[in-house]
């Protein structure tokens, strides 16, 4: 559809510059019949050209409407798939748990699977919670809950971006910054870091502070370059 617009203004445009004026004959007649004739010949040709130019306007603004909804249905692919990415990695951390557990249990080491069972366990409830039974306000202090029992758990980067978006979709700043600054500070190598960023230059521009906001962004653009969370920092940065 997009190139269909982009022809028809071509064409247009082309039709505006070829166009022959109407015809008339102007000789004959005395000079004020003449002169007439040439005033209505040239009237004619300005509205038409006015008229082509009004069409090629309206098409040329329909190409930029396109274009804008192409951008955005970009933006809205690429949030898709990176929540559908997060969903695969969840999955896959809850799946590898269990194994770990066992081969720690064929070593007679009873503790440590109990231990880990339970830990997977608890992530894995928290995170149902919003995949699956969509109980976000229950999903809150399930991750909470679980922080605060497995701090260091190969989970808490996940479970406290989890906890930030959560916080954060209910404009509740303050602890949707202390969990997203936690996955910033604390696990540097995890693969959230760079959307807790983000999230924390969406925080700052929504609580006012633009220049703060800005130097979030530029650290995503800098440290996770032709990274999904990189190109909405940009165009973050863009819309500043």
């Amino acid at each position: 559809m997009k190139y269909a617009v982009i022809s028809a203004a071509i064409i247009l445009a082309s039709a505006a510059h070829a166009a022959p004026a109407p015809v008339e004959d102007v000789a004959g007649g005395s000079s004020d019949d003449r002169v007439a004739r040439l005033e209505r010949i040239v009237k004619a040709k300005q509205q038409t050209e006015f008229a082509m130019q009004q069409r090629l306007g309206a098409l040329q603004q329909e190409v930029l409407d396109l274009r804008g909804l192409s951008e955005q249905q970009s933006y809205q692919i690429e949030q898709m798939l990176q929540r559908q990415r997060q969903l695969y990695e969840d999955i896959a951390n809850i799946s590898s748990k269990p194994a770990a557990a066992v081969s720690v249990a064929s070593s007679n080491s009873t503790t440590t699977a109990s231990s880990t069972l339970g830990e997977t366990a608890s992530y894995e409830q928290a995170v149902n919670l919003v995949l699956k039974e969509k109980k976000y306000e229950a999903a809150i202090p399930a991750f909470a809950q679980f922080i605060e029992n497995y701090p260091d758990s190969s989970y808490a980067p996940n479970a406290n971006y989890w906890l930030g978006q959560l916080l954060y979709n209910k404009s509740e700043f303050v602890g949707a910054t202390k969990a997203f600054t936690t996955v910033v500070d604390k696990f540097k190598d995890s693969g959230k870091r760079g959307e807790s960023l983000v999230k924390l230059g969406m925080i700052s521009e929504k609580t006012g502070d633009k220049a703060k906001a800005k130097a979030y962004y530029q650290q995503v653009v800098k440290e996770y370059a032709n990274s999904a969370a990189a190109r909405i920092a940009q165009q973050q940065l863009s819309a500043l």
